[in-house]
């Protein structure tokens, strides 16, 4: 990227008073859609809602597509007007996530789950990043882990998108961290929530570096990203399906089977150490799963639309 076109917009700013400088950048943060799909979350959904609607930004928009839920969560989305909703049967979170997109209005399209909930000040550091970064199709940040009860697990702290490290390696782009354009998607495409149940994420992201499209990284915490009793995540079930996916997808991305694809896994798992050690100062002495597998069940109590046959690779 030549220097000019990183430093530009700052430009901008150096020849206006504060004050305009202040007004202006109100007036040219980009608006974000901030998509939450939702089925029978009522233990959550509150928290979500309160971390969307507490951020210091003045340009967003809450977009909650519920499928049909019957625990109490529709007599909540009533509570709070300035929610943009519906409540109606859909074909599992993916396909939610793909009818929240069609109907943002937004520049910048975010997927918030009802599990998870942002930090203090994650749409400004969004917002502005973007702002300085024109070029940028997208960006990710870093993400922290808690349970049920909102006590940290472990913090993710990565260096930077990847193509060749998340498709050989591991892939680290944890998605509700993720902030697309919504041109990108009008250009690429939605969520494949017909073929995958649980990795349509992980193929989309892969998409965006087959497509060259440039992903940058803020390196703050912008998610909570929770572990518990009602959720997918700490399902077991939920896991092996995402790994059985995983693979499916990295192959078609062009990661080989045998062994040629473990010593290409572990060259690219490496490198991402490298990445992090050089931009961050650190590397991962420990695992990321090793941390979270205590908070892992066999099965949770989560409902979902889907036909759970399939979860489970019967169907």
């Amino acid at each position: 990227m030549p220097f000019g076109s990183a430093v530009r917009p700052m430009a901008i700013f150096l020849t206006r008073s504060p004050r305009d400088c202040y007004e202006l950048i109100m007036f040219k943060l980009p608006m974000i859609s901030v998509i939450t799909p939702s089925f029978n979350s009522i233990h959550t959904i509150r928290n979500t809602i309160e971390s969307v609607r507490s951020q210091d930004y003045p340009h967003w928009e809450h977009i909650v597509i519920d499928g049909g839920s019957k625990d109490g969560t529709v007599e909540l989305l009533k509570e709070y007007p300035h929610l943009i909703w519906v409540s109606e049967k859909d074909e599992g979170h993916y396909h939610a996530m793909n009818k929240g997109i069609l109907r943002a209005t937004g520049e910048i399209i975010n997927i918030l789950n009802t599990d998870d909930c942002f930090r203090p000040g994650t749409l400004r550091a969004v917002g502005e990043a973007f702002l300085l970064h024109p070029q940028w199709d997208a960006l990710f940040g870093d993400v922290q882990y808690v349970d049920g009860q909102g006590r940290e697990i472990f913090r993710r702290k990565e260096a930077r998108y990847d193509y060749n490290v998340i498709r050989y390696g591991v892939c680290y782009v944890v998605h509700p961290t993720l902030f697309v354009r919504k041109s990108v998607h009008d250009q690429l495409g939605l969520y494949r929530h017909k073929e995958f149940l649980n990795a349509c994420d992980l193929e989309f992201i892969l998409r965006l570096g087959k497509h060259g499209r440039i992903v940058g990284h803020v390196p703050r915490l912008l998610v909570n990203y929770r572990f518990h009793e009602f959720g997918q995540s700490a399902d077991m079930r939920v896991r092996h399906n995402t790994l059985r996916e995983s693979a499916a997808i990295a192959r078609e991305y062009g990661k080989p089977d045998g062994w040629l694809g473990r010593v290409y896994r572990t060259a690219f798992r490496l490198k991402r150490q490298w990445q992090k050690l050089i931009r961050r100062g650190r590397v991962d002495l420990i695992p990321g799963y090793w941390m979270i597998r205590k908070h892992m069940k066999k099965q949770t109590s989560f409902t979902s639309n889907i036909d759970m046959s399939r979860l489970e690779g019967k169907g």
